[in-house]
């Protein structure tokens, strides 16, 4: 079970990459959950809803996302994934690159797909 669990992780993360880099709000609504509690690189507390305006406004703009050092913990139906980001954008126009981590916790949501509870980004100095 554990593997299938992985698997579906893998897959959600992909869809989660591919929808931030065409700021897919779409595709990030059903990634996210409704109640998501998002602790932005600042310690500051974000919404779902802040997070698809900044993509729906176009106040950020992600060109490139390159992943690596990831790492998925399973605990029984939610997973705990930590991944290391290089990021290139722009945010209110000017420019957002740098490296960053993300902890995001996956759980199963009402309609049985894997979506985002809790999301952390730090970044690495």
């Amino acid at each position: 079970m554990t593997k299938i669990i992985e698997s579906q992780i893998i897959d959600a993360e992909e869809r989660l990459k591919q929808a931030m880099l065409a700021s897919d709000v779409s595709v990030l609504d059903k990634l996210l959950a409704p109640e998501i509690i998002i602790t932005n690189h600042f310690g500051q507390l974000m919404s779902k809803d802040d997070d698809l305006g900044a993509h729906k406004s176009g106040l950020i703009k992600i060109q490139e996302l390159t992943p690596s050092e990831r790492q998925i913990q399973i605990q029984g139906e939610v997973a705990i994934v930590s991944v290391r980001m290089q990021i290139v954008g722009t945010y209110d126009g000017n420019p957002a690159n740098g490296d960053f981590r993300f902890t995001r916790v996956w759980a199963i949501s009402g309609s049985g797909t894997y979506h985002i509870i809790a999301a952390h980004i730090g970044m690495v100095s």
